[in-house]
């Protein structure tokens, strides 16, 4: 079942969770669309815990495909790992990291090549966010787009996407017409790095703490969805979001 917790009406006010819980908040953010909801999904290239998620999320939006606004917001998960502490889960260091993806393996099925954490360990997810962003600056679709292929080329082909040649090897498998050059120019330039900051500011403003994190809101209500969640967890969610 869906616990809900009422709270306070501004955005700001979000309060952190634990990846047990789900908060629900009273906010003065509408949706866009006058008869649907709307969804920001908080997450990272790098994040295991949402590539576990992405066949609910996939579901999800098959089920409600007419009625969402979705907005893609990048976390920063890994900023270095001089500043990276996830005390849930014990990890400090790269190869902490590879114990983390095994269990999240087993525990849900999903492809995670965890060896890399041994091999070439990623140094950040800062790169990757960046260049979701700078394909978002094509088109919305870009961005959902680079978001899954970076994390099938770091968690299945156990390719370290802190790398900007990664990345740009990337980006040769997005579909016609992604200009590849512009993103290239992009990345290596301002206008990706700005769109990360804004959403690392979102990410402080609304007090996201674990990812994958799903604010879904409509009619001035919104709730809180934190950590892998099954698809009846969220579709509970839409659900009571659409009946107000």
């Amino acid at each position: 079942m869906l616990i809900l917790k009422k709270m306070q009406a501004k955005p700001e006010m979000f309060k952190k969770r634990r990846m047990t819980e789900t908060t629900e908040q009273t906010t003065n953010t509408t949706s866009t669309r006058a008869d649907g909801v709307a969804i920001v999904y908080y997450t990272d290239p790098l994040c295991c815990w949402s590539r576990a998620m992405e066949p609910q999320w996939q579901l999800l939006k098959q089920t409600f495909s007419d009625q969402l606004s979705i907005r893609y917001c990048m976390g920063g998960l890994i900023a270095d790992w001089n500043s990276y502490h996830d005390t849930i889960n014990s990890v400090s260091r790269p190869v902490q990291m590879g114990p983390l993806w095994m269990e999240v393996h087993h525990r849900t099925g999903v492809t995670l090549n965890d060896k890399i954490w041994m091999t070439d360990p990623p140094a950040s997810s800062y790169p990757a966010c960046i260049a979701v962003k700078c394909a978002g600056l094509q088109g919305k679709h870009y961005e959902e787009e680079m978001l899954n292929l970076l994390r099938k080329t770091v968690m299945e082909e156990g390719k370290n996407i802190a790398k900007n040649a990664v990345l740009l090897a990337a980006a040769k498998n997005m579909t016609t017409p992604f200009d590849r050059e512009k993103f290239a120019e992009d990345l290596m330039g301002e206008k990706g790095m700005e769109a990360f900051r804004k959403d690392l500011e979102e990410i402080k403003q609304v007090q996201v703490s674990r990812f994958p994190t799903v604010v879904v809101s409509a009619n001035g209500k919104a709730i809180m969805i934190t950590g892998y969640r099954k698809f009846e967890v969220l579709k509970e969610g839409i659900e009571k979001m659409l009946l107000g």
